[in-house]
């Protein structure tokens, strides 16, 4: 089983049924290190929190007592940086996917440091913890009248240089704005890049995507060059790019974890069958099978090659305000939900 499940008892002392899995996501739906780092270290320290099912608001109890890996997605990891020591002392492994863009003339991320202070954050945690552990994502790439795909790759260029030797990877996808009915929403009425005609434009065409591609493998060239080997990867996109080099990219990666975290055998054992291993009589793990069981995230979109996990944050929280994000439905809603959070709480919303 990826999760198994265990009684547990609530601050309120109720007695619920808890989920306990092993890798936890934090998180794909709201910035848990850049506003919830004490909240999170809060509920790691009493040994759950609290999830809430975004279609029906049931809850689910998330028990941290099987936690191996935190897989954290964050657009500025400076507030959790300082807490990083308690993971470390609970044995608990944990890498970053750290979004760094430069929307800064459209007003995508209204609520982002400085590209500088954002530079200077990533190359702080992959001097703290490795570049291996810290993965760059330009993400998503956006086109409008003014932002050509040329004009786009001169500023990865630019951030790239000032990473180079900080990151092994960068992943990137193409906005979804026809799908999200908020997104064409937030981007007409936060921002003066679109009228309600041309919205859609915000999605490339497939000539556009092809020149960002090529220009991408351009910038590899280079920076290889000059010595850095840099990955490249998609996020869950169907477009098949591998004849560029380009992978499709699994964000919750297994293959990953077992090449960093390889000192870690029931983690290893794990990432192999699904399970955590039982010892034998002289606490001995049993033997990792040679080839491992598909454990791809039934929950993800069929195109996302994550593997299975649990993801522990709420829509409508994140302030970082992004004009493309799909897990907020305004800024006033995230607002609104800021006047109930209460860092001791058991979940994001109370």
């Amino acid at each position: 089983m990826a999760s198994d499940k265990y009684i547990i008892t609530t601050d309120s002392g109720e007695q619920v049924e808890a989920t306990a899995p092993v890798i936890i996501s934090a998180s794909r739906s709201t910035d848990i290190p850049a506003f919830y780092a004490k909240w999170f270290f809060n509920r790691l320290a009493k040994g759950y929190c609290v999830w809430f099912n975004p279609f029906n608001q049931q809850p689910m109890y998330i028990s941290f007592k099987n936690c191996k890996v935190i897989v954290f997605w964050t657009k500025n990891p400076e507030p959790i940086i300082p807490f990083l020591p308690e993971l470390d002392k609970r044995r608990i492994h944990y890498y970053f996917q750290v979004t760094l863009n430069d929307y800064l003339q459209e007003g995508f991320e209204p609520n982002v440091p400085s590209v500088v202070k954002r530079i200077d954050t990533f190359k702080k945690l992959s001097q703290l913890i490795g570049k291996e552990r810290v993965i760059w994502r330009f993400d998503p790439l956006i086109v409008t009248p003014q932002l050509t795909p040329r004009m786009l790759l001169s500023r990865i260029w630019h951030i790239g240089n000032e990473l180079k030797g900080y990151t092994d990877k960068l992943v990137f996808s193409f906005v979804d704005v026809k799908a999200y009915r908020k997104v064409q929403n937030n981007l007409i009425k936060e921002t003066s890049c679109f009228t309600k005609e041309d919205v859609e434009k915000a999605e490339m065409s497939d000539a556009q995507r092809i020149e960002i591609v090529d220009g991408l493998v351009k910038l590899r060239e280079i920076w290889k060059q000059e010595g850095w080997n840099l990955k490249m990867a998609t996020c869950a996109e169907d477009m098949e790019l591998s004849m560029y080099g380009i992978e499709h990219n699994c964000c919750i990666d297994g293959e990953l974890m077992k090449r960093i975290f390889a000192d870690d055998k029931e983690l290893v054992y794990y990432l192999y069958t699904g399970k955590l291993p039982e010892r034998d009589m002289f606490g001995e793990i049993p033997p990792i099978p040679e080839k491992s069981k598909n454990l791809k995230d039934k929950g993800q979109r069929k195109i996302c090659g994550c593997m299975i996990s649990k993801d522990i944050g709420m829509y409508n929280t994140c302030r970082h305000f992004c004009v493309y994000c799909y897990a907020n439905t305004s800024k006033e809603c995230v607002l609104r939900n800021k006047d109930k959070h209460n860092d001791d709480s058991e979940s994001i919303i109370d």
